[in-house]
């Protein structure tokens, strides 16, 4: 199954892909899972961050939504959680920068007075065919959103997560499989697996979790805005499942491992990739 035509300007919006992406608006149903916990998720105003935002209201958790600037698409995921019965927090701004990093660990703590689960999500890519077209400041802006943010996020959370907290990742299929066109994303995705596994043993004395999930190739807002018109069409098409999958299709893998139903899972690198193997 192929996507019409289209292209956007990073980070791109939500409201204007063709299809709109599956968030679980209409589908995901919750039992209670996350009851009393609070969560904070980075990138949350669409894709898979936004279908977990969704998933985690529904199972009962207040949620605190770090975007960029994409304002219209995060008041939408605001207006689901709040019919869900639960709080959200929206804060906007850079995350590369650890300044503001550590001021969305602050407005959680002031709003909710604990960090139950720490989803960093938010990712920059951008498709290039030669290294020579990746200038110096895409390739340090990629690394410190995508990785930079994850590390100084979770440090600054790391005194305000009790004993049961969880804390996960977004790393991808490419952390494996790299696309060559993507080649900073991938590096990144890469060392966000390696990182949670060293988290995982550094702070399970401290009773928090630490895992990551894998996606394969999921109709975001970045597809759009980062590839070429030309793979927009097709993307996902080359998986075992012919086809790209859903933020929705994501939003279970990141309840578990929020979920006391994931109380010995750590270390783990879950993939959700429509059968692309992971090592």
């Amino acid at each position: 199954m192929g996507f019409p035509e289209q292209q956007q300007t990073p980070p791109g919006r939500q409201d204007q892909m063709s299809p709109v992406p599956d968030c679980g608006e209409h589908s995901y149903r919750g039992s209670g899972r996350l009851a009393g916990k609070a969560a904070v998720i980075t990138g949350g105003d669409s894709g898979i961050g936004r279908a977990v935002a969704i998933a985690y209201a529904r199972e009962g958790a207040d949620v605190l939504i770090s975007y960029l600037d994409e304002h219209d698409d995060a008041k939408q995921v605001a207006e689901l959680v709040e019919q869900a019965g639960r709080r959200c927090v929206l804060v906007s701004g850079d995350l590369s920068e650890p300044t503001h990093c550590r001021s969305v660990i602050d407005r959680a703590v002031a709003e909710f007075g604990k960090i139950d689960v720490l989803v960093s999500n938010a990712a920059y890519q951008m498709t290039h065919d030669t290294l020579a077209e990746i200038s110096d400041e895409e390739w340090d802006y990629t690394f410190r959103l995508n990785v930079g943010a994850y590390f100084h996020l979770v440090r600054a959370a790391l005194p305000h997560m009790p004993p049961g907290s969880s804390i996960i990742g977004s790393s991808s299929v490419n952390s494996d499989m790299p696309n060559p066109t993507l080649a900073p994303y991938a590096a990144t995705k890469a060392a966000i697996a390696n990182l949670s596994a060293s988290l995982a043993q550094l702070l399970g004395e401290k009773g928090i979790r630490v895992n990551s999930v894998a996606p394969g190739p999921i109709w975001t807002p970045l597809i759009p805005s980062t590839m070429p018109v030309e793979k927009v069409a097709h993307f996902g098409a080359n998986t075992p499942l012919g086809r790209a999958g859903q933020p929705a299709e994501l939003a279970g893998a990141y309840v578990l491992l929020a979920s006391d139903e994931g109380s010995y899972i750590s270390g783990a690198r879950l993939a959700v990739t429509g059968g692309r193997p992971i090592l």
